[in-house]
């Protein structure tokens, strides 16, 4: 507490619709950890029902570095482009860069649901470093909505949270201390 605080959005809710192509050709390479790989999804904070604002994201990492391109939408607008029933309501250079994505893949469609509880903290300091704590982690691969309960089979053991660290150049000594003094480990 001496260094962070919570963010503006305190403990949220978060869903994710992910896509796959019919071969599942994203997540196999994925599994390789190639120096590049990327992922589409669609994220809500909370339920949203096809007028709520969701987030048509873009990720890519290259070299453990992590790269996001967001568009915010209508619900239904955001599902309605993704799978390829009308033009991006937007047009700028992340939809553009989205709809490339779309056309190179070909074949993506809704795959799987995955929900967390989400505690995020900022540096006070001002720098760039945040930390996100997950827990209450659900998968599925039905009713791929944003708007249903969230359920799911559950992806961590009772007790257990997952715990990011999330900077755009090093992690702060006073945390590398307190990783260390814990023995906590990148897993």
């Amino acid at each position: 507490k001496d260094y962070m605080a919570l963010d503006k959005y305190g403990r949220s809710s978060i869903r994710n619709i992910y896509f796959a192509t019919d071969s599942y050709r994203l997540i196999r390479r994925s599994i390789d950890k190639p120096a590049y790989k990327e992922k589409l999804r669609i994220r809500s904070y909370g339920s949203a029902d096809s007028d709520g604002r969701v987030f048509v994201e873009l990720k890519k990492k290259y070299d453990h570095v992590v790269y996001k391109r967001r568009l915010d939408l209508p619900c239904a607008e955001a599902f309605d482009w993704t799978e390829g029933r009308i033009a991006c309501p937007k047009d700028n250079q992340i939809s553009r860069e989205i709809e490339y994505f779309l056309k190179f893949y070909q074949t993506l469609k809704p795959a799987a649901f995955l929900s967390y509880e989400r505690e995020a903290y900022y540096e006070k300091s001002g720098g760039s470093f945040r930390v996100t704590f997950d827990d209450t982690i659900l998968f599925r691969q039905n009713e791929l909505t944003l708007d249903s309960e969230a359920y799911g089979e559950s992806l961590l053991e009772d007790g257990r949270v997952l715990m990011e660290l999330k900077c755009a150049g090093g992690i702060p000594l006073w945390m590398v201390r307190a990783l260390s003094e814990e023995k906590i480990y990148k897993t």
